[in-house]
């Protein structure tokens, strides 16, 4: 079988500020904006965000799921959690540094980068 996941998504309260926030936090702009399914792209994979409510869904936000997202070096690692809520703080695993972040929905975000030797 030959698969793939090109896309993921994270329910969301307040569409603008979910918006917001992951357009800061990835430095790119949203490539769909819309009231009840936005899309960024992040290198070909495509990070939705739903607005569960307006669908009558009901949801609990936390950490069933976590997205992990890979940057390129500890230092970017610091820079782009260091005014955000950690929810599991900075540690090595593997041959990885690990951290968990709360976006501005509630929903756990991993972080990771390699160790560099």
């Amino acid at each position: 079988m030959n698969c793939s996941i090109k896309s993921m998504y994270l329910c969301v309260d307040n569409m603008e500020r979910a918006i917001s926030f992951y357009e800061h936090f990835f430095e790119k702009s949203v490539l769909v904006r819309d009231d009840i399914y936005s899309v960024l792209d992040i290198n070909d994979f495509h990070l939705g965000l739903f607005a569960y409510q307006l669908m009558g869904e009901s949801h609990i936000f936390g950490s069933n799921c976590l997205p992990s997202i890979e940057v390129d070096s500890l230092e970017i690692l610091k820079t782009k959690t260091k005014d955000l809520q950690i929810c599991f703080p900075l540690t090595q695993i593997g041959e990885n540094w690990v951290i968990e972040f709360v976006d501005s929905e509630g929903n756990h975000i991993e972080l990771t980068t390699p160790i560099q030797q």
